[in-house]
């Protein structure tokens, strides 16, 4: 098919292509287009930007304005991409054709969405959790479902969809026409293609791993802490609109605030936006009112915007598939592309799986890096150990005798060493002979001293007594012979014999115990 008039659709969709200047199909739209319309199943692999969504879209719209009654459910990954489909297929419609429509996507008023289903939208476009949150409801019916697109499925499984798309299929009937479109053909598509899929025509244009040939792909090796730099050398030496690939949205929040205070016209894109501000960003980048639009791999997929000129892969992608994808958001239908990705060090694994997917006869290229720790472990290893062993052995007879001398002598030696501290140990019984004459001395100086002490005659004893003549008694004036120990004793002590002796004013002072 070499023309959209060669077509064999309803004139008023012909006259709304028309005005949307469609005159000349992409290879995929040539080939589904045509197979569609006569009512095959599709099963249609092919690159990002090749005009997918119009392949299924025509059809779709033909099979709606033949049969009245006929509703058509589309199925995307994300809000972007049903958003996207949903503006291309509006844009098909015209005021003649009137099919209404509902788009169904999380984030977004719950009641908008009812009062869209109440008004008897025929095209339902939509992301698996929401379409099934409706179908809890009991808001949605698929029991006229004629039509049945799912959109990047291979997507749509990697993000875990498969439950909610098997549940959806179960509410769709039987007998209806399923186009799978998908970029990439994993096991798991395949297996959903045998069994919701009828006979289905292969249609694949194109090597699906490998980019678009108009995109000019470079790579520049930094190191981690030099990434941010060489990025704002970038955007200076470039010109146009750009889009930055990172791994998470935090990093994507810092990047974009990061930028904001230098001076850069820069929007974040990911997983965490509300869909309002999501939208907001997207149509600010497409209007190119900003020039920079970082974004996480949520962006990756079905993000069609014509003025991006350059991608810039600041992050490599946790999963290869997703480098194409990356790519894939410049050169768009047809235009051409830059795609830079920046390496370091610790990128080299998933670099290398990157390039064994676009070429499967790529072969790893020796590093320096793992020659250089082989030999490191090298010299550890077992062979060191033969060579020290042929090393020993070259070791003389004479030399060996000549150590064994030097042993000898060195015994002799601790012996003598040994003599020389018995002979200390000797000296060492005489210094204690001093030291025990020392502290004799010393015994003696001591009791000299408290012999001066008790000769003093100013000195006053100290103590508690009971005995009222003692106060006021001077101490007698006998001097006390030299080594006598002065006897404190009361001459008075036998003269209480009873109690009633005693004098009545005498009373006890009262011993304080806390001093000592």
């Amino acid at each position: 098919m070499e023309n959209f008039k060669l077509l064999k659709i309803e004139d008023s969709l012909k006259k709304s292509l028309q005005k949307m200047n469609f005159t000349k199909p992409t290879p995929i739209q040539g080939m589904a287009i045509p197979a569609a319309l006569e009512g095959k199943d599709i099963l249609g692999t092919a690159q990002t930007g090749t005009g997918k969504t119009l392949a299924f879209s025509i059809p779709l719209i033909n099979k709606l304005i033949l049969d009245k009654n006929a509703f058509a459910l589309v199925m995307c990954p994300t809000r972007e991409l049903a958003t996207q489909v949903m503006d291309a297929i509006k844009s098909i419609i015209s005021d003649k054709i009137n099919i209404k429509s509902a788009l169904l996507i999380g984030g977004e008023s719950m009641q908008k969405q009812l009062r869209q289903l109440g008004n008897r939208s025929r095209i339902i476009v939509g992301t698996p959790g929401r379409i099934n949150d409706h179908l809890k409801r009991k808001s949605l019916n698929l029991s006229a479902t004629k039509y049945l697109v799912l959109d990047e499925t291979d997507r749509m499984l990697d993000m875990g969809f498969t439950p909610q798309i098997e549940m959806i299929l179960k509410f769709v009937p039987k007998d209806h026409q399923t186009l799978l479109f998908s970029a990439t053909l994993p096991q798991n598509i395949l297996r959903i293609s045998d069994r919701y899929l009828n006979k289905p025509e292969r249609i694949s244009t194109g090597a699906t791993s490998v980019p678009i040939a108009k995109i000019k792909q470079e790579t520049l090796q930094v190191f981690k802490e030099n990434k941010y730099d060489e990025l704002i050398d970038q955007f200076l030496a470039r010109k146009g609109s750009i889009l930055v690939f990172v791994k998470t949205k935090r990093g994507a929040d810092k990047m974009v605030k990061k930028l904001k205070e230098e001076g850069h016209s820069a929007d974040a894109i990911h997983g965490d936006l509300r869909q309002s501000k999501r939208d907001r960003v997207i149509s600010s980048f497409r209007k190119g009112l900003k020039r920079i639009l970082i974004a996480t791999d949520v962006a990756a997929r079905g993000l069609d915007i014509p003025l991006i000129q350059h991608v810039i892969n600041y992050d490599l992608p946790q999963v290869p598939e997703d480098y194409i994808h990356r790519i894939g958001r410049t050169a768009r239908a047809g235009s051409e592309g830059s795609a830079l990705t920046f390496l370091t060090p610790d990128d080299r694994i998933m670099w290398n799986l990157i390039n064994k997917l676009i070429d499967p006869n790529f072969k790893l290229a020796p590093s320096g890096l793992r020659r250089s720790s082989k030999n490191k472990r090298g010299g550890k290893g077992p062979k060191n150990k033969k060579r020290k062993f042929r090393e020993e052995k070259k070791f003389s007879f004479k030399d060996k005798r000549k150590s064994f001398e030097k042993k000898r002598t060195g015994k002799s030696e601790r012996n003598d060493k040994k003599k020389d501290f018995s002979f200390k140990k000797k000296s060492f019984v005489k210094r204690r002979i001093d030291i025990s004459e020392k502290s004799q001395k010393k015994k003696d100086t001591d009791f000299k001293f408290k012999k001066k002490f008790f000769k003093n005659k100013d000195s006053k004893l100290s103590g508690f007594t009971n005995n009222p003549k003692y106060f006021g008694k001077k101490p007698s004036e006998t001097p006390s012979k030299d080594g006598e120990r002065k006897s404190f004793r009361f001459k008075g002590k036998k003269k209480f014999k009873s109690r009633n002796s005693r004098p009545k004013n005498f009373t006890f002072k009262k011993h304080n115990k806390k001093r000592r």
